[in-house]
C-alpha cells in the first residue's frame, strides 16, 4: 500500500500551526501530530503594513523547528500557506525569501478566495455531515484576524460568497485607542460592524432563510466554545445567546481563566463573540455547527484530492460555476445566449486543447469567462470591455486564484476590444508569458464562439468542431438563416489562426 506523509502549515494572523498526515488510498487522511505556536503577525501587518524584524526572526525559528519535525516524520511533501497578514505586509517578498534561505521552506501566499476555498474544503472533509447541512439554507462564517467570509448555500448550491474586513484582530486594533472610554465594549464593537453586516443582508440574503450557521476559522473558534473535546458540536441559537450573555460580562483576565487560555487569546474573545452574535441575529440562524476543523485540514484534503488518494462526494468546480452564474444574473446577463456560448466554446476547446498550453483547469476558466462575458453592459453599453474587466477584478469567486481571476478578466475584456499582445501589455499586467498566452488562446475561443451567436437568436441546433492538420472545421447545423453569423465569422479567423496555428473554416448545414 502506497503511503505518503504530508505536512500542512498554516501561517495565520495569531499563530503558526503544522499538522502532519499519513495519506493512503485505503484510509484517506490520518493525522499523526499537530503543532501550534502563538505569533501575532497580524498585529504588525494590519497597523504598520509590514512584518517586523522581531516577528520575522520568531517566525523563522518556528518554521525551522517545524522543518526538524518534518524530517523526524519523514515528510515527503508539504504545503506552507500564509494568509491575510502576509497579503497586507508590504515586505512579504523579502520575508518569504529570508525564510526560504534560512529554513528551506517555500511559503505560498494565498489569495483570499484561495484561503476561504481551503477552509471550505476543510468542512467538506466532514463528508456526509457537510453534504446534509448544505441541502437546506446554510451560511458558512469563516472568521480570521483580518476579515470574515460569509458564504451562502441552498439546495447544495453556493449562492454567493463575500469578504468583509471585520476580522477579530482588525476590530481590536481599530478600537484600541478609545475602547477604554466605555464599559460597554461589546456595544461599541457591535456599532462598528453593524452597518456592513446589514448591508450584506440587504444585498445578498434578501428573503432567504438560514437554518444553520457553520462557524470556522482559526483555532479560537473551538477554544471560545470550549469545543476541544467535542470536535463536531451543534448548538441551538438559544444556547449560543446564553453563552454570549455570560461571556460579555467577563474581563479579559476572567475570560482567560475560565477558558484556560493566555491573556492574548482572551483579548480576541469579545470581538469574535460580537461578530457571531450579530450574524446569528441578522441571518436568523436557528442552529450553529462547529465542525472542529482548521485550515490544515483543508490543505491536506486538497492535496489528497489532487493526488487522487481520495474522492469527494462534493463537486467543487460546480460551486465555482454556480458562483459565476449568480454574478451573471446580478449583472443582467442573457441566459439563453450564454448557454449557447458555453456549448460552442467548450466544443471548440475540446478540439484545440491538444498540443497547446491549455489544461483542464482552463476549461473551467473558459466557462467562467462565458458566464461573465458581457457583465460590463450593466454599467456601459459602449465601454463593455473595461467595465467587465473592472467588475471581474473587483468580484471574488471562491476557489479561483488572483492569477486565474486576472486571466478571466482579460479574456472578457478582449472579447470586445482589440487584443493587446504580450509585448504591448506586459507593463500593464502581472501575468507572465505563459499565463498571457493562455489569455490569448482563451480569448480566441471566446471570440469565435460568441460570433457564432452574434444575433443572440440561438440559431445553432448542433455544432461539431473537428481538427485536421492545420484546419479547424466548425460543422454547424442552423435552424434559421445564418447569413449574419457567416459574414461576421471572418472577423475572428485571423486572430484565431494566430493563437493556434489553425485556420477555422465554417460549414453550414440547414435543417430540413
Amino acid at each position: 500500500m502506497a503511503v505518503t506523509t504530508f505536512a500542512a502549515i498554516d501561517i495565520g494572523s495569531y499563530n503558526v500551526s503544522m499538522e502532519i498526515f499519513e495519506v493512503t488510498k485505503k484510509n484517506g487522511l490520518v493525522s499523526l501530530t499537530s503543532l501550534r505556536q502563538r505569533l501575532e503577525l497580524g498585529r504588525d501587518a494590519y497597523s504598520q503594513r509590514r512584518i517586523t524584524l522581531e516577528s520575522l526572526n520568531e517566525l523563522t525559528s518556528v518554521l525551522a523547528d517545524f522543518g526538524r519535525v518534518m524530517k523526524e516524520y519523514k515528510v515527503s511533501q508539504y504545503r506552507a500557506c500564509a494568509k491575510s497578514a502576509f497579503r497586507e505586509a508590504r515586505n512579504s517578498l523579502m520575508v518569504r525569501e529570508h525564510i526560504r534561505k534560512k529554513t528551506g521552506i517555500e511559503i505560498e501566499i494565498l489569495s483570499n478566495s484561495e484561503q476561504r476555498f481551503l477552509s471550505y474544503k476543510s468542512i467538506a472533509s466532514k463528508g456526509e455531515d457537510f453534504q446534509r447541512m448544505i441541502e437546506k439554507g446554510t451560511a458558512i462564517l469563516d472568521v480570521g484576524g483580518g476579515s470574515i467570509q460569509i458564504s451562502l448555500f441552498d439546495k447544495d448550491t453556493l449562492l454567493t460568497t463575500q469578504n468583509l474586513l471585520l476580522g477579530s484582530l482588525r476590530i481590536s486594533e481599530r478600537l484600541a485607542s478609545f475602547a477604554h472610554e466605555t464599559v460597554h465594549q461589546d456595544e461599541l464593537m457591535d456599532q462598528m460592524i453593524r452597518k456592513d453586516i446589514l448591508n450584506f443582508k440587504r444585498m445578498y440574503l434578501k428573503d432567504r432563510d438560514i437554518d444553520t450557521l457553520i462557524l470556522v476559522g482559526d483555532y479560537f473558534t473551538n477554544l471560545i466554545f470550549q469545543n476541544r473535546s467535542d470536535l463536531n458540536k451543534m448548538e441551538s441559537r438559544e444556547e449560543f445567546l446564553k453563552w454570549y450573555a455570560h461571556i460579555v460580562t467577563l474581563t479579559p483576565q476572567e475570560a482567560a481563566q475560565e477558558l484556560e487560555v493566555g491573556s492574548e487569546v482572551a483579548n480576541t474573545v469579545l470581538p469574535i463573540a460580537v461578530l457571531y452574535r450579530r450574524l446569528i441575529e441578522v441571518l436568523g440562524a436557528k442552529a450553529v455547527w462547529l465542525p472542529g476543523i482548521q485550515l490544515t485540514d483543508g490543505i491536506a484534503y486538497d492535496f489528497a484530492l489532487r493526488e487522487k488518494y481520495i474522492r469527494s462526494p462534493h463537486d467543487f468546480e460546480k460551486d465555482i460555476l454556480m458562483a459565476a452564474r449568480h454574478i451573471m444574473k446580478r449583472y443582467a446577463g442573457n441566459k439563453p445566449h450564454t448557454e449557447a456560448l458555453i456549448t460552442a466554446a467548450l466544443e471548440i476547446f475540446g478540439a484545440v486543447k491538444k498540443n497547446n498550453v491549455l489544461t483542464s483547469r482552463d476549461r473551467l476558466l473558459l466557462q467562467v469567462a462565458c458566464y461573465l462575458h458581457d457583465c460590463g453592459k450593466y454599467i456601459s453599453m459602449v465601454n463593455v470591455g473595461d467595465c467587465s474587466f473592472g467588475i471581474i477584478m473587483s468580484t471574488e469567486i471562491i476557489g479561483l486564484s488572483d492569477t486565474e481571476r486576472e486571466i478571466i478578466a482579460n479574456v472578457v475584456r478582449y472579447n470586445t476590444q482589440p487584443f493587446r499582445y504580450y509585448q504591448e501589455a506586459r507593463s500593464l499586467t502581472g501575468l507572465g508569458e505563459k499565463d498571457y498566452l493562455r489569455v490569448g488562446q482563451l480569448t480566441a475561443i471566446l471570440k469565435m464562439a460568441n460570433g457564432l451567436d452574434q444575433s443572440y437568436l440561438q440559431k445553432i441546433r448542433k455544432i461539431k468542431a473537428t481538427r485536421k492538420d492545420d484546419v479547424l472545421l466548425l460543422d454547424v447545423t442552423a435552424g434559421e438563416d445564418y447569413t449574419l453569423e457567416k459574414g461576421l465569422f471572418r472577423e475572428n479567423v485571423e486572430f484565431f489562426a494566430d493563437m493556434f496555428d489553425l485556420k477555422p473554416e465554417l460549414r453550414i448545414r440547414k435543417m430540413i
